[in-house]
């Protein structure tokens, strides 16, 4: 009897594969052939998967927003006690990928970003992990701060982690330094500007 294959678990195998690809050599240095290998799978498997390469890719890509949601919703489910303040910068420290463990993923989303910027379907996945970021920065901001627009704060929070994530990438920023100026933005919307 053939053995059964999980076909989710394949998908996000190969989506790994993506991503260790994509770390080394960005998005160009992405073929099915070097997936298949990468993945310790066939070519058939990778095409039975993924009809096309952008298939595959706008998969990968959401791969990576899922883990990254995941991992801010633990952050902030690790200490349900904590105030709206703290979680928003547990939030926003996840999302701006700046420790060491998440350099790579920080890269490979990048190289996603600016795929994004030719690919209206990479376009649509990264809008829509902005938007669903933007929504909980928004939630926590009207929760712990007086803020007079919490969604144009929100955005320009999302933005600013996204800057800073770049910044470290290029060595333009250590990463104290951009969790410096990340701490400074928070410690600024309990102020009363922020009202």
């Amino acid at each position: 009897m053939p053995r059964q294959v999980d076909h989710e678990s394949r998908r996000r195998q190969i989506a790994e594969a993506v991503c260790r690809l994509a770390d080394e050599s960005g998005l160009e240095g992405v073929t099915l052939r070097d997936v298949a290998a990468r993945a310790q799978v066939s070519m058939g498997a990778v095409q039975r998967c993924f009809g096309t390469k952008e298939e595959m890719l706008v998969f990968a890509l959401t791969h990576i927003g899922e883990r990254v949601a995941a991992r801010v919703g633990a952050r902030i489910a690790a200490s349900p006690a904590q105030s709206a303040r703290t979680a928003l910068g547990h939030a926003a420290t996840e999302v701006s990928l700046l420790q060491e463990e998440h350099r790579a993923e920080a890269r490979v989303w990048l190289a996603f970003v600016a795929q994004a910027a030719v690919s209206p379907s990479l376009a649509e996945i990264v809008r829509t992990n902005y938007a669903g970021l933007q929504a909980l920065f928004t939630r926590l901001i009207a929760e712990a701060t007086e803020a007079a627009d919490p969604e144009r704060t929100a955005r320009t929070l999302l933005a600013l982690t996204d800057g800073l994530t770049t910044h470290v990438l290029i060595g333009h920023l250590t990463p104290a330094a951009a969790l410096d100026v990340l701490d400074a933005h928070l410690n600024g919307l309990w102020g009363p500007a922020a009202a």
